[in-house]
């Protein structure tokens, strides 16, 4: 791997010097989804009942996939699960939130009454549902991930069906006094600009000491038509009139945005900028497996991403990296110190297979520079 560039070691360092020594904590909410993952492996080759080996790319899945589609031929695939967890962005973002030492509370989709994996992982925070979890098989691969998803009731939920579910007193109460307010995925929620609408227009009038901050994740807008999400970007521009609007997208999304705002496929960066320019909100971050970039009107910086090719996790990689960028915006860090902070956060997380604590995000940031040295 090359080495880092000069912005890079600049960055990592200034990192390290302003990243506190520890953090006081306080309270976060994440809205609006909820999902329970099953984790997945194909099978390429089964020797007993005990052994076999696993389709180890996606790019190996590709080939036998479209050989077979050349051949005219059908084709089926043993696939094992490898374990449930809770997903989405309520439940990774609060579950690295945890891990950084703060409170988290939950408004999303757990289910009638929550879950049991809801319950088992998240008992101790406050929870909030809003109706049916959705469930996705995430099946990994050493290069990527395939997810199938049944969304569940994210699909219809709007503004009235979050005031009638939790109430408006209720969500005022949960968000007043937080350090942050993280909604994903648009891709998934067809109505939130009708949400956008009302935490601008209902929920933020109420609030005496708001967050400065709130983190959106569009997801993958190609699900949605494109008339539907250029008509909804005026209801996020117009959020950012009462709270600082974040906007995280991974490599594909934002050249999706980019595109959206009539440019042509150009390099991520200056894609990322496209995407802040045509979205209207206080930031934009594109994060990818190379780089990471941060625009404001003040202009953008790009942090390079230490790889690693012995992932032991990639499936919501890019939510870990989300944390880190809301982590870096809770602490007040400036733009390139908080990209070191989101790809600390993600390289952890893929590394090891769950969120770091605090103190590991340090040591993460500490080792930075020396992991360029690693493939």
């Amino acid at each position: 791997m090359s080495r880092p560039d000069e912005v890079t070691r600049q960055a990592v360092e200034s990192c390290r010097v302003e990243l506190p020594g520890t953090v006081d904590g306080g309270r976060v909410v994440f809205g609006f989804d909820g999902y329970i993952d099953r984790v997945r492996e194909f099978v390429s080759e089964r020797q007993s009942a005990a052994e076999y080996e696993r389709v180890p790319t996606l790019s190996a899945f590709a080939e036998r996939v479209n050989d077979s589609v050349e051949a005219e031929s059908s084709l089926s695939f043993e696939w094992i699960q490898d374990g449930v967890r809770t997903g989405g962005h309520t439940s990774h973002l609060a579950r690295a939130f945890g891990s950084f030492g703060y409170d988290p509370a939950i408004v999303g989709c757990l289910g009638d009454p929550p879950e049991d994996p809801f319950v088992d992982e998240f008992g101790d925070f406050t929870l909030e549902t809003l109706g049916a979890p959705g469930y996705t098989d995430a099946v990994e691969f050493g290069d990527g991930k395939l997810m199938l998803t049944e969304i569940g009731a994210l699909m219809t939920l709007d503004w009235a069906d979050i005031e009638a579910r939790v109430g408006l007193d209720r969500l005022a109460e949960l968000v007043d006094g937080t350090e942050l307010l993280g909604v994903g995925y648009w891709s998934e929620m067809p109505e939130l600009p009708d949400v956008a609408r009302g935490l601008r227009d209902d929920l933020w009038p109420t609030l005496s000491n708001p967050p400065e901050t709130l983190l959106l994740d569009p997801g993958d807008l190609r699900k949605r038509e494109p008339d539907v999400v250029a008509a909804g970007i005026d209801r996020v521009s117009a959020l950012d009139d009462v709270v600082d609007v974040v906007v995280s997208a991974n490599r594909y999304e934002t050249r999706y945005l980019a595109q959206l705002a009539g440019g042509d496929e150009a390099d991520f960066e200056s894609e990322s900028q496209a995407a802040f320019d045509h979205l209207g909100v206080t930031r934009f971050a594109g994060h990818g497996i190379d780089a990471a970039h941060l625009v404001d009107d003040d202009g953008g910086v790009s942090v390079a991403v230490p790889r690693t090719d012995d992932p032991v996790l990639t499936t919501s990689s890019g939510d870990h990296f989300n944390a880190g960028l809301a982590l870096g915006h809770v602490l007040g860090l400036g733009k390139k110190e908080t990209l070191v902070v989101g790809n600390a956060v993600a390289g952890h997380f893929v590394r090891n297979g769950s969120p770091p604590t605090y103190e590991e995000i340090r040591s993460f940031v500490s080792s930075y520079l020396d992991l360029f040295d690693d493939l």
